[in-house]
């Protein structure tokens, strides 16, 4: 089913006699458990408002990504915290889209300077599991009272409401982007690099090691800035350092972001949330191949097909996502503390009652 607007959406909801799998684009699919009839958002599509000048836009949730970031793009702008596109690490095609990209709180490297998806969302508008349509948040300002379902509705994956029209704050571009890139260091010596370089007053908004175990820092701004900040940067941390810019620059952050260095391989792909102080530790225990991220916050890897990871690492002060994986023994996501899947479960059984809503996806 494709609904039109809004008001189908509340009707397909509300006359549902069974499950119903959200979908936007199908390019942040998850593994599928086949239940339920498709609901498709893709024909809730278009930009309703954008005012450059206020740096806010606000859009349907079928809406393709690529259209916004052409607009924004047109306008030197752009959505601040640099989501993912998953088509080349899942293997699938289709056309990302802003509700998808909310469900799942798409976020990239930047997001340890300018927050993730959730944080750059000002409202939302959706329809529940009985049918409801709720509004929350503003279209061009933060305006919330009460409970803050804009942040709720961020990583919910379609299971507490199918989203029909998000709001934005944006950013500027900046003029210009460099990025030091280091030979490979270990684990520990990346974190390590990384925290020291995100402790400097360089402003560097993004920090990785690459699968090939080199560390990457990222910094934007004015030109003269930046040959000043990499300079010294460079000094501040010592050791020898290539700088990208430009194209080169943004080429690199973009399979860093995307993964692509796990594209086209065999095995499954997990994503794994942790605290920088425990990546070595966690990397280490995984031993396979590896892509840090924000500072060693987030570890991505690519471990044999049907390897569970969480019994591979033990208990972490984190989560573990099966990103790509077939094996259906193994939940997509990390199992919930009983306290934490209590809220979870109340909240599912508050907005999605007769629990039509992608059952089963998130427990």
């Amino acid at each position: 089913m494709r609904p039109a607007s809004e008001t189908e959406v509340s009707e397909i909801i509300r006359e549902a006699s069974g499950p119903l799998r959200i979908r936007g684009g199908g390019t942040r699919s998850l593994r599928a458990t086949g239940l339920g009839t498709v609901l498709e958002t893709g024909g809730l599509s278009g930009i309703s408002l954008y005012e450059p000048g206020a740096l806010t836009l606000v859009a349907g949730a079928g809406t393709p990504l690529a259209d916004v970031e052409a607009a924004l793009a047109a306008e030197n702008q752009r959505l601040p915290f640099e989501p993912m596109d998953m088509r080349a690490v899942l293997g699938i095609e289709g056309v990302p889209t802003v509700g998808g990209m909310v469900a799942a709180n798409a976020s990239g490297p930047r997001r340890i300077s300018v927050g993730a998806c959730r944080d750059s969302l000002i409202g939302v508008r959706f329809v529940d599991g009985t049918g409801r349509v709720v509004k929350n948040g503003g279209r061009v300002m933060k305006n919330v009272t009460g409970y803050d379902l804009v942040k709720l509705m961020a990583g919910s994956w379609g299971t507490l409401g199918v989203l029909t029209e998000c709001s934005f704050k944006l950013l500027p571009v900046p003029e210009m982007q460099a990025t030091l890139v280091s030979d490979a260091m270990t684990p520990a010596a990346a974190v390590r690099t990384m925290s020291d370089a995100l402790g400097t007053p360089y402003e560097v908004n993004a920090a990785a090691r690459d699968v090939r175990g080199r560390v990457c820092l990222r910094i934007e701004g004015f030109s003269e800035q930046i040959r000043y900040r990499k300079a010294a940067l460079a000094e501040a941390l010592g050791g020898d350092w290539q700088v990208l810019e430009g194209e080169a620059s943004r080429a690199l952050w973009r399979d860093i972001r995307d993964v692509t260095a796990f594209a086209g391989t065999q095995g499954d792909v997990w994503r794994v949330s942790a605290k920088p102080s425990d990546a070595p530790a966690v990397v280490a225990k995984i031993g396979a191949p590896v892509q840090m991220d924000w500072g060693g916050g987030l570890i991505w890897a690519l471990l044999p097909e049907g390897c569970d990871l969480r019994a591979r690492i033990g208990p972490i002060a984190g989560h573990a996502t099966l990103v790509r994986g077939a094996a259906a023994d193994i939940p997509v996501f990390h199992p919930e503390p009983a306290p934490i899947a209590a809220i979870a479960q109340g909240l599912r059984a508050k907005f999605d009652p007769r629990g039509v809503l992608n059952p089963g996806l998130m427990g």
